[in-house]
């Protein structure tokens, strides 16, 4: 019997990355990579073998996608931002059969879901970011998930979520971590401003709401957030659509969750969205 040891809604913002190039912008996410090691140090503490992330840059039309790939290594520019990440050398290895069987628990409980073991599918940053400063000495396997979702239903994400933690808690033997990779609100500075949001969420009322939202989290107050989660990741722009985040409560009881959240590293403005690092207590 397996066990889902960890769970935590994270930051990947790309400027991580720019914070350790010497330049104008060095340390400027410290806080972020700071709370990145924490999460490995308490995953290493609590016997986590692998770490699922829930990938809102990886955009999917149909379906839903496991990269469960034996190993994953190359050198990685972003195309949405490569003057942010550029050359970026990545190396870690994979849990192909973990990955399949959640694709195939998914399917039983009607979710569309395929494994993709044999593949050349790279890896994305709202992967790659997190492992790098979580798992650079490939202590941790890794699989990621799709959760950039742009014709699905966010109830469809929960059910994923809850098939994952059916299955490693039955059929899996080892300690898993789930990571919902992506920011609250994700309405990016407007083209030719945006050096100025570098530390700015984009409008008062995006940083309003996504204020009330982390103290929600840390109230419990999981009915009522669940309840207006479709409208809040539709008007205040929700990275991937916050599917990341309806797997995440999928995993830790949908509306059932009654658990309070810890933040480790505070809310913060990135480029205009707004970004958090929290554990949810499982």
């Amino acid at each position: 019997m397996g066990q889902l040891s960890f769970a935590a809604k994270i930051t990947h913002v790309p400027s991580m990355y720019l914070s350790e190039l010497d330049g104008p912008h060095k340390g400027c996410r410290q806080a972020a990579i700071d709370g990145h090691h924490e999460i490995s140090r308490r995953c290493r503490a609590l016997g986590v073998d692998t770490i699922i992330v829930f990938d809102t840059h990886w955009l999917v039309n149909s379906g839903y996608h496991i990269n469960n790939a034996k190993h994953f290594k190359g050198v990685y520019t972003s195309n949405e931002l490569p003057h942010f990440i550029k050359n970026m050398p990545y190396e870690y290895d994979g849990n192909p059969e973990l990955g399949e069987m959640i694709a195939q628990e998914c399917v039983s409980h009607e979710v569309n879901a395929r494994a993709h073991p044999d593949t050349t599918l790279a890896l994305e940053y709202g992967t790659l970011v997190p492992m790098r400063y979580m798992n650079e000495d490939r202590h941790f396997k890794v699989i990621s998930i799709s959760a950039m979702c742009q014709v699905h239903d966010l109830g469809d994400s929960g059910r994923l979520g809850t098939a994952l933690r059916s299955v490693i808690e039955r059929d899996y033997e080892g300690n898993v971590a789930i990571l919902a990779s992506g920011s609250l609100s994700h309405r990016f500075a407007q083209n030719g401003v945006s050096e100025h949001y570098l530390h700015k969420v984009w409008s008062p009322m995006l940083e309003h709401m996504d204020r009330e939202v982390v103290r929600m989290w840390e109230q419990g107050e999981w009915q009522e957030f669940i309840a207006m989660l479709p409208e809040y990741a539709d008007k205040c722009h929700g990275e991937g659509f916050m599917h990341d985040t309806a797997m995440l409560l999928g995993a830790l009881g949908w509306d059932d969750y009654r658990k309070k959240v810890e933040v480790i590293t505070p809310y913060f403005g990135s480029s205009g969205t707004g970004q958090i690092n929290a554990v949810f207590p499982v």
